[in-house]
């Protein structure tokens, strides 16, 4: 018998770019579109189709209301009357728009992607958990990142707002957390359980290699191909411990290796891209920082230069750095043994965790640097047959652990249990 599609409502701040909600959402999207539903989008910062998506502004979290909002709800811990005020005005009108959405889609299923977990909307927040208390509305609560997992909300004047909506916990919501800690933390937290699913990419494709377009990749960038290429995949933001891999290709000694970093800074400024920079010059280490060659397409930049997409930077990579300090996932790693590329990898709590006793093979640090750690990389580097051995297993681990198939069982779960049977 053929499923019968249903509307799924994606619900967020942004849907919009590479961060990792949008793409996780639009994979999400992906696999339900396989089974026949239909996906519709709400957000403040929209690049979905204008006929399936209600742009709403004040749904995002860069709106100048929220921001003045946000200002005055953290870093302190007392707030304005008149703070109090616009935020329970602003979620009236979100509120409001919600309803609209619904009915205008004949919305179904709502997935909320990550606005009910850290509070970079408060009045958003708030209003879709007064929406579900008055609706009782099938509602996916997708979480990434919890405001508990960052300094600068724990200092806060609106304790009272973030427990009563991030997260919600009312009965009509299935909470869906991305990591084994989220989902521990969750259950001691706000005594509700969760089902947890990893981000996951399409390991049942196979990735796309050196072609005519990205052959000259290491050309346009400064790198010979007798060079090393470790890429740092990542932004540049403290928590990315990229001066380990500094650090490392100092450390060996060899003047083929050089590293790339190709993300841009974070939003925290550029002191730590300096940092790095003068590091580099003082250990003889080649640095090269190249966001404005990486886009979301190809094509060409202000000045006339070749983009390349990321994947092409995987095709040319001989090992991808990973040393950070913290991650939600690990979604840069996930993409190394995608793209069957050796990794240097810290071991962040959620890789020890959730990880790496799925059996991965890289080269792992606690921290620091040892010999035997510059030893092993050097193995990876110089024995072809190892790092083979090493990258194919990865990718075999990826594809049971980290596939869309392990995405669309999920989904399933929690599609039928609003449904009551099997529409995926």
């Amino acid at each position: 018998m053929a499923s019968i599609g249903h509307n799924i409502g994606f619900v967020g701040t942004r849907f919009a770019g590479t961060d990792g909600v949008s793409l996780e959402a639009a994979k999400w999207a992906r696999i339900l579109w396989d089974h026949r539903h239909v996906s519709y989008w709400y957000g403040g910062k929209l690049d979905t189709d204008p006929d399936i998506s209600m742009l709403v502004p004040h749904a995002y979290f860069g709106h100048s209301d929220i921001q003045w909002i946000n200002n005055r709800c953290f870093g302190q811990v007392t707030r304005d009357p008149e703070v109090t005020r616009r935020i329970l005005a602003l979620a009236e009108h979100l509120k409001r728009t919600l309803y609209d959405f619904t009915r205008k889609f004949d919305i179904e299923i709502m997935v909320v992607q990550n606005a009910l977990t850290i509070p970079m909307n408060i009045p958003l927040g708030v209003a879709i958990a007064m929406f579900v208390a008055e609706t009782g509305f099938p509602t996916i609560a997708h979480h990434h990142d919890f405001y508990w997992e960052r300094d600068r909300f724990s200092v806060n004047a609106c304790g009272d707002l973030l427990r009563m909506a991030f997260p919600c916990t009312l009965p009509s919501i299935q909470h869906v957390t991305i990591n084994s800690e989220a989902q521990r933390a969750l259950s001691h937290r706000r005594g509700v359980s969760s089902i947890l699913v990893p981000n996951v990419l399409e390991f049942e494709v196979e990735p796309e290699g050196v072609d005519d377009y990205n052959s000259d990749f290491r050309e346009q960038i400064g790198i010979s191909k007798d060079d090393v290429l470790f890429l740092q995949p990542t932004r540049v933001v403290p928590r990315k411990g990229i001066e380990h891999a500094i650090s490392l290709i100092g450390a060996l000694r060899d003047p083929r290796c050089k590293l790339v970093i190709s993300h841009e800074s974070g939003d925290e400024g550029n002191e730590y891209l300096h940092a790095l920079q003068e590091m580099a010059d003082r250990e003889g280490v080649e640095l090269l920082y190249i966001p404005d060659r990486i886009g979301e397409e190809r094509g060409t930049n202000e000045r006339g230069e070749k983009v390349y997409l990321l994947g092409d930077a995987y095709a040319h990579a001989d090992v991808i750095t990973y040393p950070s300090l913290y991650e939600g996932f690990g979604n840069a790693l996930i993409e190394a043994f995608y793209y069957r590329k050796p990794a240097l990898v810290n071991r962040y709590s959620i890789f020890v965790s959730d990880i790496e006793p799925r059996g991965f093979d890289v080269v792992t640090m606690n921290g620091y640097l040892t010999r035997e750690v510059i030893n092993k990389v050097q193995r990876v580097i110089n024995d072809p047959e190892y790092r083979e051995e090493m990258v194919e297993t990865n990718y075999s681990l990826g594809k049971r652990y980290y596939s869309y198939a392990v995405l669309r069982r999920k989904i399933r779960t929690l599609v039928t249990n609003y449904t009551g049977m099997d529409d995926m």
